[in-house]
């Protein structure tokens, strides 16, 4: 497959003799565009009939490079890469151009110039769009024109990200750059080195259901978008993976403020129950193996927030007691027990929904693949709110629900806890070495 779309973008940008100088990225980046043909890039009707991420996650890999061939070829007729740029012609909004190679967390340079009242866009994760715009076009200013480029424009007005910051262009004619960075389902967008998004959620737009839509693709190619009018054009595109130190960091401290730490790192002040049954390891909590038992806070909590970075070993199981009363088995006095699993254990192939990452155990299932590999650190998020639990994973948002509302539960078992309003919160040992770090909560006032 990959040498077939290979072979096709080559084709598709073989329009001049005089190429510039191959592009130089900056430490750390790779460059997408080689400044003098397509290779590496395809074809993509992602608007078409079929042509969502999740259309073609359905398809064979047979059926998606027969795909992309046909998208490429129709390509030719719109794209070209010619003297260090690559150029579309503003005449066909069908087949946008997407990398070859895909990404999760990254981050992206890319410089482009418009002609006067064009209009395109870049996607990430597979979803429309950072908006790529000439703010003087005038008959589009009920739109947002007036605004500016660079905001998530297909973001519902609800959202913060749906407009830019501040209106960063250079008139139309001139370059401008931006500087794009995706963690999960989140995007920050700096416009001619200035910030027009800061960490916006990224709405989803093929899944615009209530109150818990799919997450954003994990790994996505970066796509420039065919949309008329105007000729648009692109060069020095660079992107480099986000790993997973640098992505919980910055989730970390865009979370905001007032989050105490809850764990000191080098022991369990604060901390009581199954103490015999873990260890502080590295700056860690860690359950020790062949050992069980929950380990809670002394503190109780009604309504609040944790967040948390957490590694599983192959095959691992443990999780979080919330709103826990001190004794019983957490997955059924608590509130809930939020599952933490190895999810792609061959062991666990054969579980509830209701049983992996990130669900209320038994009651609620969530959105699946989106961890890492074990031995990796995850970063998690829990909001716990009345009876509303929601839980992001690596910023991609994995559970929201109403414990109140659920009457199907696993094995046909009530949880006699899941309307409890308060308690401690704490770990789930399960024989597994789990390992939690990080681990801080931000009270929340109590819903009525």
């Amino acid at each position: 497959m990959l040498r077939t779309c290979l072979g096709l973008a080559v084709a598709l940008g073989l329009s001049s003799a005089a190429f510039a100088a191959d592009p130089t990225p900056p430490k750390g980046f790779t460059a997408l565009f080689n400044g003098k043909d397509l290779t590496g890039w395809h074809g993509w009707a992602i608007h078409a009939k079929g042509g969502s991420p999740y259309d073609l996650q359905k398809l064979s890999a047979e059926e998606k490079a027969k795909t992309r061939k046909a998208w490429t070829e129709e390509a030719q007729a719109h794209w070209k890469a010619e003297n260090g740029e690559i150029i579309h012609d503003g005449k066909d909004g069908k087949v946008s151009l997407a990398t070859d190679r895909e990404f999760g967390d990254a981050e992206f340079l890319i410089e482009y110039k418009i002609s006067p009242n064009a209009d395109s866009g870049v996607y990430v994760k597979g979803t429309p769009q950072i908006q790529v715009w000439d703010p003087a076009n005038v008959a589009q200013i009920k739109l947002g024109t007036d605004k500016g480029s660079g905001g998530l424009w297909n973001n519902s007005i609800s959202l913060t990200g749906k407009h830019p910051l501040v209106k960063a262009d250079k008139p139309a004619g001139e370059w401008n750059r931006f500087r794009i960075l995706v963690i999960g389902d989140y995007v920050t967008v700096y416009l001619n080195d200035q910030l027009v998004v800061d960490h916006c959620k990224l709405d989803n737009f093929w899944d615009r259901s209530k109150p818990n839509p799919k997450p954003l693709p994990a790994i996505t190619p970066l796509l420039l978008q065919a949309h008329p009018p105007g000729e648009v054009r692109w060069r020095n595109i660079f992107g480099r993976d986000i790993p997973a130190a640098e992505a919980n960091e910055i989730l970390r401290k865009k979370a905001g403020a007032g989050f105490a730490p809850i764990f000191d790192g080098k022991s369990f002040a604060g901390w009581t129950g199954a103490t015999n049954d873990y260890e502080v390891v590295d700056g860690a909590i860690a359950c020790k193996p062949k050992k069980g038992g929950v380990l809670f806070t002394n503190e109780r909590y009604d309504d609040f927030v944790v967040q948390l970075e957490y590694k599983v070993p192959p095959g691992g199981n443990n999780g979080l007691a919330l709103r826990y009363p001190g004794t019983g088995g957490p997955s059924q006095v608590a509130m809930c027990e939020i599952q933490i699993l190895d999810d792609d254990a061959p062991k666990y192939a054969k579980l509830d929904p209701r049983q992996y990452t990130g669900s209320a155990y038994g009651m609620s299932a969530p959105h699946r693949g989106f961890q890492r590999q074990p031995g990796e650190w995850n970063f998690m998020v829990v909001t716990v709110q009345g009876p509303t639990i929601q839980v992001e994973l690596n910023g991609h948002g994995i559970l929201n629900t109403d414990l109140s509302k659920v009457t199907e539960f696993k094995d046909k078992t009530a949880h006699v806890g899941k309307d409890r309003t308060e308690g401690h919160f704490g770990f789930c040992g399960h024989n597994d070495p789990v390992a939690f770090r990080s681990i801080a909560i931000k009270k929340l006032p109590k819903t009525n």
